[in-house]
C-alpha cells in the first residue's frame, strides 16, 4: 500500500520482489514473473479463449486431420487434457448396463499419450522451453450411421 500509486511495470516488479520473503527469492527466477503471468491471463481472458477454441478445433478437424497444442504452464494444459480426453471418450454409460444406451462414439484418437516435453538438446538450445508441454490428437473418420 506505501508503494502506491504504483505507475510502471518496474515498480509493480520491486514491490512484488520486496514481499516475498528473502529466502523464497534465493532459488527460481525473479518473484515477479508468476505475478505478471497471471496478470497477462486474466487481462487476455487467455483461459476463457482457450475453453471456447478447444471443442470448435475438435468439431472442425476433418477426418485424420490432426491437432497440436503447446501448453506452457498447467492452467493451459489441465483444459486440453481434459477436452482432448473427452472427445477421445468412448461409452460413458454405467459399467453394469449389458447394453450401451448412450451412443456415443470417440471423435478423435490420442497420438501422444502422455504430454511430449522437450528434450535436453532442444532446453540447450532454448531454455524458456523448459515448461512446454505437448499434446496431439488425431480425428477419426465418422462412422456411418
Amino acid at each position: 500500500m506505501a508503494a502506491r500509486p504504483l505507475t510502471t511495470t518496474v515498480a509493480l516488479a520491486e514491490v512484488v520482489r520486496d514481499a516475498v520473503p528473502a529466502a523464497a527469492r534465493r532459488r527460481g527466477g525473479h518473484p515477479a514473473t508468476r505475478t505478471f503471468q497471471a496478470l497477462r491471463i486474466a487481462v487476455n481472458a487467455e483461459l476463457e479463449a482457450l475453453d471456447h477454441v478447444l471443442p470448435a478445433v475438435i468439431d472442425h478437424l476433418a477426418p485424420h486431420g490432426v491437432a497440436v497444442v503447446i501448453a506452457y504452464h498447467s492452467l493451459e494444459d489441465r483444459p486440453v487434457k481434459r477436452a482432448f480426453a473427452a472427445a477421445a471418450a468412448g461409452c460413458v454409460c454405467p459399467p453394469g448396463l449389458p447394453v450401451c444406451g448412450c451412443g456415443q462414439q470417440p471423435r478423435v484418437e490420442h497420438l501422444v499419450r502422455r504430454p511430449h516435453r522437450p528434450d535436453p538438446a532442444e532446453l540447450a538450445a532454448n531454455p524458456r522451453a523448459s515448461a512446454a508441454r505437448l499434446r496431439a490428437v488425431r480425428r477419426l473418420p465418422e462412422e456411418p450411421s
